[in-house]
């Protein structure tokens, strides 16, 4: 007697939706990269990967964040999604993927100006032990909210 195959479909269901999410999350930081290539382009190939992998990783941490975020103070925007998804003869989660994937991509847009900043920042106090970091951090956090 042969074995139900439930089990294996289901798997593969999975495996399939799981793709599809990082596919999109993948996708939504090279645009992003993208992006970011078209408003200062890297001055080597090295810096290029650098971009395009934190925008990516960007994406794929602080996306699904973000869209939680949306979701929260928007919920009808993504019902409408689901809507928009079943109108167009497709499962309702594409359409949640489809209102998904800008904020996956705004989510990897400030990625490498935020990595530079930080190394500048490290840069700038290069020998200081931790101790001293921590203080010229104090100092800095402690300077922006008197200066507001």
């Amino acid at each position: 007697m042969s074995e139900p195959i439930s089990g294996t479909v289901a798997t593969g269901a999975a495996v399939s939706a799981t793709a599809k999410l990082f596919g999109l999350q993948i996708g939504a930081g090279a645009v992003a990269a993208a992006l970011g290539f078209m408003v200062l382009w890297p001055k080597t190939k090295r810096e290029g990967f650098a971009r395009l992998v934190s925008s990516v990783l960007a994406s794929i941490v602080f996306g699904p964040a973000l869209v939680a975020y949306v979701n929260a103070k928007a919920p009808d925007l993504f019902t409408s999604a689901r809507a928009m998804g079943v109108t167009f003869g497709v499962p309702p989660e594409f359409g949640v993927l489809y209102a998904s994937a800008p904020f996956l991509v705004i989510a990897g847009l400030p990625a490498w100006w935020v990595i530079g900043a930080v190394v500048r920042w490290f840069e700038k106090r290069r020998g200081k032990d931790i101790g001293e970091l921590m203080a010229d951090a104090k100092e800095a956090v402690a300077g922006e909210n008197h200066a507001g």
